[in-house]
Parts: C-alpha cells; sequence; structure tokens
C-alpha cells in the first residue's frame, strides 16, 4: 500500500477515534475500570486471541486454490500469518470507527493485500471471508435462540421475538449457501440496485465492474465446489470467534454477579450483537449496543446496573482495540 494511503485511513481512523474519546465521562470510565479490576486486562487480552480466529478463518480463504478466471500477482510475495493479523486488527479498528462500517477495513485490506497476490484476488478474498463473518452472526443467532428455548421461560412477546429472528436467519443462511454455490456479488449488487437512495450507485457500479464481479462470483464458487472442507472451516473458526467471545461479557458479570452462566452470557451477546448490527450505520454502534445490553439484561431478569456496567467496560475494550488497530497501521 503507498504511503499516503496508509496515511489516510490512519488519520481518518485517529479523527474518529478522538471525537469519541470526547463523549466519554472519565470520571465513570475510571470507576468501572477501577471496579473490574483485573478482569478488565482479561477482556482485553481475551481478544487479542479472538482476532487469531478472524485471521485464521481470512488466511484459509487466501490459500484456496485460483480460480482460472482470477489474475495472478506476477510477484505472490509471501506474507506471514503475524501481518495478515496485523491487517486483521487494523482492519477492525477501521470498520468500528468507520460510519456504515466495511467501508474504511475492507478497502484497507484490498489494499494492504493487492501487492502481495493481486488485486482481484485480495478483492475476492477480503469480500469472501466478510461474507464467512456475517454468515456465521446469523448462525450465532439461530443457536442463542435454541438455547433461549432450552434454558429461559418462554412468553408470548418472546416466543413472538424468537420465531421472527429464527425465520429472517433461516432465510439469510439459505441466501448465503445459494450465493457461496453460484456467487453473491452479482445477486448483492442487483439487490441493492432496487433501494431507494443507493440503486442508482449500484447500477453504475456494476456497469463499471462487471467482470470483476464475475471474477468473485466464480472464485466464490470455486471454492464452495472444489474444497467445501476449507470453506466450512472458515465459518467454523468465524463461528467459534462468536461463541468464545461471550467469555467477555462473562468476565465483566463475574465482577458483579459471581453466579452467572456462560450460556446467559451467550444470550446477552447474541441479542446484543444483532441489535448493534441492525444500527451498523452508527459508528461503533454508539447507543444502540448500550440499548441492546439493557434490553437483553432486562429480559433475562438481570438488574439495568448490570446492563450498564457491562456496556462500559465492553465499550472502552473496542476502545482500547481501535485505538491498536489504527497504530498497527503504521508498523509494517
Amino acid at each position: 500500500m503507498k504511503k499516503k494511503h496508509q496515511n489516510l485511513f490512519f488519520l481518518a481512523g485517529v479523527s474518529i477515534l478522538a471525537l469519541m474519546l470526547t463523549q466519554l465521562d472519565y470520571a465513570e470510565v475510571l470507576q468501572g475500570i477501577s471496579h473490574a479490576g483485573y478482569w478488565f486486562a482479561a477482556v482485553i487480552a481475551l481478544w487479542a486471541v479472538l482476532y487469531v480466529f478472524n485471521t485464521a478463518a481470512w488466511w484459509i480463504i487466501i490459500k484456496a486454490p485460483v480460480a482460472d478466471c482470477l489474475e495472478v500477482s506476477q510477484h505472490d510475495n509471501h506474507f506471514t500469518f503475524l501481518w495478515l493479523y496485523k491487517i486483521t486488527v487494523s482492519g477492525f479498528a477501521l470498520n468500528y470507527a468507520t460510519p456504515g462500517g466495511l467501508m474504511g477495513g475492507e478497502p484497507y485490506k484490498i489494499m494492504s493485500l493487492s501487492p502481495f497476490i493481486g488485486t482481484e484476488r485480495a478483492t475476492s478474498s477480503v469480500i469472501l471471508h466478510t461474507m464467512t463473518h456475517i454468515f456465521s452472526h446469523f448462525w450465532y443467532w439461530l443457536i442463542a435462540c435454541l438455547l433461549f428455548l432450552l434454558t429461559e421461560r418462554v412468553t408470548l412477546p418472546t416466543a413472538v421475538i424468537l420465531i421472527t429472528v429464527t425465520i429472517f436467519c433461516l432465510t439469510a443462511i439459505w441466501f448465503f449457501m445459494k450465493g457461496y454455490k453460484n456467487g453473491i456479488a452479482h445477486a448483492i449488487m442487483r439487490f441493492l440496485s432496487f433501494i431507494p437512495f443507493v440503486k442508482h450507485w449500484a447500477r453504475n457500479f456494476v456497469d463499471r465492474h462487471a467482470h470483476q464481479l464475475s471474477a468473485i462470483d466464480q472464485q466464490t464458487a470455486a471454492l464452495h465446489h472444489q474444497n467445501p472442507f476449507r470453506l466450512a472451516s472458515a465459518v467454523a473458526l468465524e463461528l467459534a470467534c462468536r461463541i468464545l467471545s461471550s467469555f467477555e461479557i462473562m468476565f465483566v458479570l463475574l465482577v458483579v454477579m459471581p453466579e452467572v452462566s456462560f450460556v446467559r452470557c451467550l444470550l446477552i451477546l447474541a441479542f446484543t450483537s444483532l441489535v448493534a448490527n441492525i444500527l451498523f450505520f452508527i459508528p461503533l454502534q454508539l447507543g444502540g449496543r448500550e440499548g441492546g445490553f439493557l434490553m437483553s439484561v432486562g429480559g433475562l431478569g438481570m438488574t439495568a446496573s448490570s446492563g450498564i456496567f457491562v456496556a462500559l467496560i465492553v465499550r472502552l475494550r473496542e476502545l482500547v482495540w481501535t485505538g491498536i488497530g489504527l497504530l498497527l497501521i503504521k508498523i509494517r
């Protein structure tokens, strides 16, 4: 990646992060960190491990056989897993800090990887990894619905919510499975071409990049048909990352609720992440994530203060790792 592009990503991310830091109540922050104690350090360390799962899923996709339609870089330079880990963390940091999500991290990852494997392969791998990351969320929410039925008391309102979320997840899983089989890039762009405000942009994008979209679809289909185990492994890694991230909620709640169970923490995170992803256009899902925590702990019979405490610590963890990711942009 050119130095000027690297600096632009860095400055944009730092500017938004600085703006977010001005919105914090530092007295509340210090009180929360003091109350969490060593569990706050455990939460920070946990995400160093979870990013390994994200990187491994992307690594598997990059190392998949190349479809005939994709260009092969004349250089095809070697890069290490550690370097890809750095790019992964920085990509997530840019996504956290970018309104709309994926608008900063994905271009950054493509531009970073392109000198090694070519633009088309880099673009294809990033889109496939993003698809896999999103796909794992729907499985995670579906598992959470099943766990709720098995472990919690179901009322009429919660039954309606569970049915709605289940139908939504099953529909999305069907869409992604079809997309993995036949390619999904064109399908997504065709869908966007009917959405108000973005339909003109989407149609122009398809006209300008028809070849690239076809190449990405062929690479997606090739990965599905030639090595479904590789694809399943990438999805499994991302799903494992979603499930293990529930330990973050558990670490925080252990401070105020020593009897908390892992399953309840999984349910809290599942519902909160669902709300946060609905509000994906807000940088760091400000407000949406906190509201999700309050609603989820309330729905499970926990106190609002517990939800506020969890939301604060998770928000601080996100800010810490966003700062780390942005600093990693400047490290070669």
